[in-house]
């Protein structure tokens, strides 16, 4: 008998917005999949955790505040974010980062959800295809609204090409000197060698906002989404990243 998936909520537990938002994730996932997922809230890194766990984990941040700077190692460009609080925005690439080397220490891959997110269906696909699958990473969430051109990610996953394909390779929506990945990262399965992967590049490139550094440049190859998509955003403000 095949095991349960597991699901992650990243929640800020001290904010009743946050809270709230997480509580209606878990409820539409229950709704959907009943208990074939096994789903739970994991506490978010808040700003004043930021700079020991910075430390604790030997990372430090690269991606530029102010103006665009040039990645020699990578060879991407690196646009700032509008982020009125930078120490959120650090925050929130932690809060995964701690989900990421959990999956590395229990070997076992995960659905990793922000707490904006919300599931619109049955998640149908099951995990052992999951796992054979050649993606190590896979993006399970609706691009509209969730990503700067998501009209040419949508175009691209409906494409005839795609049909009766579960999961495609992550489109390209952009010029391959900008990082670009999933539909935003509110929603996305992880096998232990995507997340381990990722944890090296921290290490290697700096840490960078998470939806950047899971880029399809810094890991070809290996970034999916699945053609129908099961999650979308909430529409609610985000709290950790503002």
């Amino acid at each position: 008998m095949e095991r349960n998936l597991k699901a992650s909520i990243i929640t800020l537990v001290d904010d009743v917005e946050s809270r709230t938002q997480a509580q209606r994730c878990k409820e539409s996932c229950i709704k959907y999949n009943g208990d074939t997922i096994d789903v739970n809230f994991s506490p978010a890194v808040t700003p004043d955790m930021v700079d020991d766990l910075m430390d604790s984990f030997r990372l430090e941040w690269t991606w530029p505040w102010e103006e665009e700077r040039l990645d020699i190692r990578s060879g991407l460009n690196l646009h700032p974010y509008t982020t009125a609080d930078p120490q959120k925005r650090v925050a929130c690439f932690l809060s995964h980062y701690w989900l990421w080397s959990s999956v590395v220490e229990d070997n076992e891959p995960m659905i990793i959800l922000e707490q904006d997110a919300i599931f619109t269906t049955k998640f149908g696909i099951t995990l052992g295809k999951l796992n054979k699958s050649k993606f190590d990473i896979v993006g399970l969430n609706d691009p509209r609204g969730a990503t700067r051109k998501s009209a040419v990610f949508h175009s691209e996953v409906e494409s005839p090409k795609n049909l009766g394909y579960s999961i495609i390779p992550v489109p390209s929506v952009d010029d391959q000197n900008v990082p670009q990945g999933l539909a935003g990262n509110s929603a996305y399965f992880i096998k232990p060698e995507g997340a381990r992967k990722l944890m090296a590049l921290a290490k290697e490139h700096g840490a960078w906002p998470n939806d950047a550094l899971m880029c399809q440049q810094l890991m070809p190859g290996k970034l999916g989404v699945t053609t129908t998509y099961f999650t979308r955003v909430q529409g609610t403000a985000s709290t950790t990243t503002l």
